[in-house]
């Protein structure tokens, strides 16, 4: 679906991203991390065909951005970091606009109008001026416009920033249902919410790209260990002495919490079903087990802070 070779784009003299190089296959969700000014919206924007980049090419659906940008145009959707509505018009109003600009036949108008607002939740919306919305639904057109010609590509800048944590769920689990149907990249700065949407990440870093792959993927490349938690009740002593036995396992520490005790172990491998069957046959009551280690957050600090390339 996306093919980049030695993307860079100037602006004056700083280069906002320089020599990138990526492919992305079709379907499947991919997220673009980076801290401020990394360059995730600027690459965003060369591959919606908002920006020409200063050199490299860019390939969508086999079409260069440079020379078939209107061929691109007609297979992708995009929303960008602020939702390009219009406020003076009705939702249903704006996505038929919308829809007739990306090629939508006639008869199809109304059809795909109705689809995008049942998908987005804005049924009740459909009259509604643009202006009275919050910025909840706002954003829900937002990315409705960018769905309304079923895209072979979906492109979403920060779609849940602004968000309250009910609209943030219902965000998730929208691009959750587009998995399979199109190819959706996400640039989002809340890494709790991407981690649990994509399925590859590329980081980028003052402008260069420093990672690419899964978070299994990248935690192993960086050399992390894998942690485990674990509920118990009682039997802490036998626990610890069981888990440090077990193959592989570096360190175990306990934290204390009324009749429950959670211990966190760390390995080399993921220890998981070692531990338990060492704790049940040390007569342990294992109430629950979480494998945490890999987590975004410790992998983007360590790429971002440490300044490691995988």
């Amino acid at each position: 679906m996306i093919q980049v070779e030695g993307l860079t784009k100037y602006y004056g003299a700083r280069a906002a991203i320089r020599d990138l190089s990526f492919s992305i296959d079709q379907g499947g969700v991919v997220g673009f991390l980076g801290l401020n000014g990394a360059g995730k919206s600027t690459t965003l924007r060369i591959l919606g065909c908002v920006l020409l980049p200063t050199s490299g090419t860019v390939t969508i659906d086999g079409y260069d951005v440079t020379k078939n940008p209107h061929e691109i145009r007609k297979r992708i959707g995009l929303l960008p970091d602020t939702p390009p509505v219009y406020d003076e018009m009705t939702v249903g109003d704006y996505l038929a606009f919308v829809a007739q600009l990306r090629g939508v036949s006639g008869t199809q108008v109304t059809a795909r109008v109705k689809e995008v607002e049942k998908t987005c939740f804005l049924e009740d919306r459909h009259g509604d001026p643009i202006s009275s919305l919050s910025h909840g639904y706002r954003q829900r057109v937002g990315v409705a416009q960018a769905l309304v010609h079923k895209p072979r590509l979906l492109i979403l800048d920060e779609p849940t920033g602004g968000l309250d944590p009910v609209q943030i769920v219902e965000m998730r689990e929208l691009i959750r249902r587009l998995k399979g149907e199109a190819t959706v990249l996400v640039s989002s700065h809340i890494l709790t919410e991407i981690s649990q949407i994509c399925d590859r990440y590329l980081v980028l870093h003052e402008g260069a790209m420093i990672a690419d792959g899964s978070e299994s993927v990248l935690a192993n490349k960086l050399g992390g260990a894998d942690s485990v938690e674990i509920d118990i009740v009682g039997g802490v002593d036998k626990a610890v002495t069981a888990s440090q036995a077990v193959a592989t396992v570096t360190e175990v520490t306990v934290w204390p919490s009324g009749a429950v005790h959670t211990l966190r172990i760390t390995a080399s491998s993921d220890v998981r079903a070692s531990v338990v069957k060492a704790l049940v046959s040390a007569g342990v009551d294992v109430v629950r087990v979480d494998k945490v280690q890999g987590r975004l957050e410790n992998i983007f600090l360590k790429l971002t802070h440490g300044k490691e390339t995988v």
